[in-house]
Order: C-alpha cells, then structure tokens, then sequence
C-alpha cells in the first residue's frame, strides 16, 4: 500500500490488505494492481465475503468494482458485504462515487461506514474511527475477529487530539505513514506522528505502511527502527507480500515462503503492500 508517485510508479504494492480468518474472508483498501497482486499472491477473490473501502482515492478504491464482481462469482451470485465510506458509495462536493449503483446492486449489503458507528458482520465486530484527510469522508478501522482479537487501521490522515484512542489496545495497530520524520504533508501521517500514537494506543506490534516516495528514499526500516526505539513497542516496516500470523506470538513473514494454492491458516493477515 503506497501513495502519489508510488502509486503510479508501483515502486510498492497498492493492492490493500487481506485478512483470513477461520470463518471470513475480508479485503481492505483494494488499490489499483489489487486484483494482479491478489492472483499472484495465490488469493482468489471469490472467497472474500467482506469488502472494506476507508475512502474514495484510486490507491485505496481503484480495483473495487472488479473485486465485487470476484466475490459474486462474476456477478451470477448476490452475496457478500461491502462496507465503505460515503463518498465511495455516493460521492461527494468534489468526487464522484468510486463504486457505482450497479456494482453495489450485486452485493447482500451495503453499508455506509461512519466514525463512530459498529457494526457486526458474521461474528467480526468492526468499529469506525476518525480520520482527517483531503477526502473528507473517510474513516479508520478497528476490527476484532473472535479468536485472533483486534487489529488497528488508521487510514491516511493527519494526526489530531485523540486520534489514538480509538485504537488502545488491538494486537496490530497499521498505521498510514506516509512521511518520514520532519517532514509533514497535510492529511498524512510522518513518522514523529506515529510515535505519539503508538505510544497512547499500546499495540503489540505497529506497522508502518502507505509510504511516499521520501520515505522510501530514507529507508522505512530506520523509521521502524526509530519508533521502536523511542516507544519500546516492536515495529516493522511493511514490504510487499507480508504475511502477519496473529497467533498466540505473532509472526512475520513473506508471502513467497507461504505455499502457493493452500488455503491458510485461521487467524492470519496478509498484507499486500
């Protein structure tokens, strides 16, 4: 997951992240490239059954409309829940919808995503959080899976009072850090940002994502590296392909050593970044 340049570069991944539970199947932010990464990845669309939009930009929504048809088993099967912010459902002063009435039309669900909200959704509870950005209706997420417990999406947004506290706590906490230290850029996240939240919000393991060109520049392992040593809570940079297992220890690693064609394992996240 990436912005800007390295988006249209794709110098990083901005397929989204996978989630694959025992019971559910979701796929969060399915960017440009996400239906490419996800066939390469050996992650088929149709047993996805839940669709997660945070907000209406191509690196977040690109490849929506294409996983719908994927999850409806190429539109002969209504099923499956998308959930998303308001301006990709319906536009807004600035934008038009990214998912349009047709592709919402072969869904079970559509639900419009509002900080604050909850919802449960075949027994994984999602909660809505805040978000400030140049796409004013977008939002975070905070979503708890029955056995693997909660994980943490900031989304892009610039940092403000209380933006943590929706996510003290989760196991994973991936936060949107677009810039390095030092050097800000409204509706996004650096890295001193990063820090702050981290340390109200206490998570077992941070990851940092959703990287401009600057920081890939500086390394985003230095930045990891940086927010560990200033919070003391374990951080990693996020690479194309991760894989993070959320067993009782949590585990990290390359989509490339997980066999190609296996079903995984309950409780695992796949993070295409």
């Amino acid at each position: 997951m990436a912005a800007g340049f390295v988006t249209y570069t794709q110098r990083r991944w901005t397929g989204g992240i996978r989630f694959i539970d025992d019971a559910l199947q979701v796929h969060l932010d399915p960017g440009t490239g996400g239906v490419v990464r996800s066939v390469e990845s050996g992650l088929g669309l149709e047993k996805i059954r839940l669709l997660l939009v945070s907000h209406n930009h191509p690196d977040h929504c690109g490849d929506a409309p294409i996983f719908i048809e994927g999850m409806t088993k190429g539109t002969t099967r209504r099923r499956g829940t998308l959930v998303a912010s308001r301006s990709v459902l319906q536009g807004n002063d600035i934008t038009g919808p990214s998912i349009g009435k047709y592709h919402q039309s072969l869904l079970h669900q559509v639900i419009e995503a509002q900080p604050g909200d909850h919802h449960n959704i075949q027994g994984l509870d999602i909660h809505f959080s805040r978000s400030k950005h140049t796409e004013s209706d977008g939002c975070g997420y905070v979503l708890e899976f029955p056995e693997a417990g909660k994980v943490g999406y900031t989304s892009d947004t610039s940092y403000f009072n209380g933006i943590a506290n929706p996510y003290r706590n989760v196991r994973v906490l991936i936060l949107c850090t677009t810039r390095p230290r030092g050097a800000p850029l409204e509706g996004h996240l650096t890295t001193d940002d990063a820090v702050k939240i981290v340390n109200v919000a206490r998570p077992e393991i941070a990851v940092l994502t959703h990287f401009g060109m600057k920081i890939l520049n500086e390394y985003p392992n230095a930045q990891a590296k940086y927010v560990q040593k200033t919070t003391g809570t374990r951080t990693v940079a996020s690479f194309d392909g991760m894989v993070i297992s959320l067993e009782e220890e949590i585990e990290i690693k390359s989509i490339k050593n997980v066999h190609r064609g296996a079903q995984p394992s309950g409780r695992t996240r796949y993070s295409q970044h």
